[in-house]
């Protein structure tokens, strides 16, 4: 399709995610507006989308023509008032309610009342952003996954006020870009973020009670089939972002015991140890990113594998991620087919909770549940309702 027959798409913040989502926009035949607060940002995002292109374009991986042309659709403007009206707007500005609220605020005074307002936050309430816009039910989430030209994944958030038409509508939109869509309430943490803490979390407590050494844990875990344990995963991403998220969501759910963050990751943060990015997280990294201390201990890997459910990582984990999974869809705030989508397209996972949860059978995992509630009470283990009725 030719691009003068597809509406401007306006893209509000040129960092990592935001010039992402503009690329994923042109790639698509879209003329893209990329704006940031910071002066000369966007031209500098743009800048580096044209090179990005041009090194695809020289190793063969895609035609000359065709990356000068992707780029060629993304003009920078210097804010959002300068945006030209568009079928929709993606902010990706950092994660703050204040700094949004403010900013869609403005787009539902200068957007015309027809375009789609969309945030890219992975934690904050759909609820809580829309009722600044002028006509909030226009308003949704379209969560992204970093790096967006590459992840399929997208998250399609439904607040409480949003209409089914701007639904069907952004849906069909993301679908357009070649994007696999997910649909989700504005529940704490949407599907992925949601349903994916106990993956982190599990394994940090297991280290803090000593079962065993993080490079021990990450095995039983890849073990599992996931491509990276949780804790080499948290070093990856960035302790101190998957601290942010895992607080967010334990704050948006009362502080539930579920979501409570771990004392181990909040010391790994004080200390400063963040990761791969400061060279020391979990583990020690060298200049060329390489983990110089995650050297399992294969005999205890082999017999944490074949220990009960408490020390046993494996099952720890499954269970807490099967439960997630089913409260999530008991609570009608997903369906099952889209959980297992966004855990297996989104994380990576082998197989999605749900399914996950059928093969090891809800019963079991019931059991387990109450076997690790009863060992360490308190709340973070009670299994969901659900689980009685299709166990």
């Amino acid at each position: 399709m030719d691009n003068a027959e597809l509406g401007a798409v306006g893209v509000i913040g040129a960092g990592a995610m935001g010039s992402g989502i503009a690329q994923v926009a042109a790639t698509a035949g879209h003329p893209v507006f990329l704006c940031d607060a910071f002066e000369g940002a966007a031209e500098r995002a743009q800048a580096r989308i044209a090179a990005d292109l041009a090194k695809r374009a020289a190793q063969g991986r895609l035609p000359a023509e065709e990356a000068a042309a992707i780029a060629a659709r993304i003009t920078p403007v210097a804010a959002a008032a300068d945006l030209p009206a568009c079928v929709v707007v993606i902010e990706a500005i950092a994660e703050d309610l204040d700094a949004k609220s403010a900013l869609f605020e403005e787009l539902g005074r200068t957007q015309p009342a027809a375009t789609i307002l969309a945030t890219n936050t992975s934690s904050l309430s759909i609820n809580a952003i829309a009722p600044a816009a002028a006509h909030p039910s226009r308003v949704l989430g379209l969560h992204f996954f970093n790096p967006p030209p590459a992840m399929k994944l997208v998250e399609v958030i439904r607040g409480e006020t949003t209409v089914q038409d701007v639904l069907d509508a952004a849906t069909a939109l993301v679908v357009s870009w070649g994007k696999v869509a997910v649909r989700c309430a504005s529940t704490p943490g949407f599907i992925v973020n949601r349903v994916a803490r106990p993956f982190y979390g599990e394994a940090q407590r297991m280290v803090q009670e000593g079962v065993a050494d993080p490079a021990t844990i990450d095995a039983c875990l890849r073990s599992a089939g996931f491509r990276m344990g949780p804790l080499e995963l948290t070093d990856l991403i960035g302790q101190d972002v998957n601290l942010a998220v895992g607080t967010s969501v334990w704050n948006q759910t009362s502080r539930d015991p579920r979501y409570a963050p771990t004392p181990f990751q909040q010391g790994l943060v004080a200390a400063g140890h963040l990761g791969r990015k400061s060279s020391q997280g979990v583990y020690t990294y060298a200049a060329d990113g390489t983990a110089t201390d995650n050297v399992p201990d294969d005999a205890k890997v082999a017999e944490l594998l074949a220990s009960g459910v408490v020390t046993n990582p494996v099952a720890r984990t499954l269970a807490m991620l099967v439960n997630e999974a089913v409260d999530l869809v008991d609570r009608g705030e997903a369906g099952s087919g889209d959980v297992d989508l966004a855990m297996t397209l989104g994380t990576g996972y082998p197989k999605g909770p749900i399914a996950w949860g059928r093969e090891i059978g809800f019963r079991t995992v019931r059991d387990q549940l109450l076997e690790l509630d009863a060992a360490f009470p308190g709340g973070r283990y009670r299994p969901s309702p659900a689980l009685e009725r299709i166990s």
